[in-house]
């Protein structure tokens, strides 16, 4: 019998090399499925993959309910199930998935957290300095402000897939899906100030102050420590800048097409949660708009 952490590790490898997502999605991914290995192992000794039916993941997924877990990360659990006997199926080490049909938990919907443009002037604003991690910083908040990038595409930019001439920078989002992202001026001169402080040769267009590839991990250190500063709402992280990228954009008139298109969203119902307006741009659109407003 081949182990399950077999099948467990050659799932990982082809997210990395075939799927190319980034390593936060990859590390939640195996954690999920080592869960489910643990599971087996204290329930099931010595039982094949082939051997794992729907009601062996039905009693893992109570089991995960009686650790009280949200059922956010009960659905991501899920999620993660859905895709690895998916791949099992298709490396034809079964013949069909036992997650096929395990239904996800009902999840209230929440909008999402953005911040206001009076906020984002405060945060860029917030950066002072001339030194290289200042400059640095700024950099990346402008970028991320500035392209609805995901932190994931932007710690992997090399400085070759940056045009400050043209204004554009390219990025390769989930799935290998390469698309093209525009810069403004403020995040353009951000970038070239940072650059001129740069001495190393890294290839990689964000580096930590030794040099290296910036982490994921390292951008959400950045973003806490200047959110901490000024005193906003704690939770907001990298991906809040995203939601705020979006947002701004609808509530300006852009259409969610072309939003879609600049979030790198394979659904337009992805990119639907973002038609929420804020109470103030509500209120200035009644202003405008209505005959009796005034």
């Amino acid at each position: 019998m081949i182990p399950f952490s077999y099948y467990r590790e050659k799932f990982i490898n082809y997210l990395k090399i075939e799927k190319n997502y980034s390593s936060y999605t990859i590390t939640s991914y195996n954690k999920d499925l080592k869960e489910l290995e643990f599971f087996l192992e204290s329930n099931y000794k010595n039982l094949d993959v082939r051997e794992i039916d729907y009601f062996i993941l039905r009693k893992f997924i109570i089991f995960l309910n009686t650790k009280k877990i949200n059922k956010k990360s009960i659905a991501r659990k899920i999620s993660t199930l859905k895709s690895f006997f998916k791949f099992l199926v298709r490396e034809e080490i079964i013949k069909s998935s036992p997650a096929a049909s395990l239904l996800y938990p009902r999840q209230e919907k929440k909008l999402p957290v953005f911040l206001t443009e009076k906020e984002v002037v405060s945060l860029l604003e917030s950066i002072k300095g001339e030194g290289f991690l200042q400059l640095r910083d700024k950099a990346i908040l402008e970028f991320l402000y500035s392209t609805g990038a995901r932190v994931s595409e932007m710690v992997n930019l090399r400085k070759e897939d940056v045009d400050l001439i043209g204004g554009m920078a390219k990025v390769m989002g989930k799935g290998r899906r390469e698309r093209i992202l525009p810069l403004g001026e403020p995040a353009i001169k951000a970038i070239n100030d940072y650059l001129k402080k740069r001495k190393d040769k890294s290839e990689f267009l964000f580096v930590n102050y030794r040099g290296r590839k910036l982490s994921d991990r390292g951008v959400r250190l950045i973003i806490e420590k200047y959110i901490k500063k000024l005193s906003l709402n704690t939770g907001i992280s990298p991906h809040t800048l995203r939601h705020t990228f979006a947002t701004h954009l609808l509530n300006r008139g852009a259409d969610l097409r072309s939003v879609q298109e600049l979030l790198g969203h394979k659904s337009i119902s992805t990119t639907q949660v973002y038609l929420h307006l804020s109470i103030e741009n509500l209120k200035n659109i009644y202003e405008k708009t209505h005959p009796r407003a005034k």
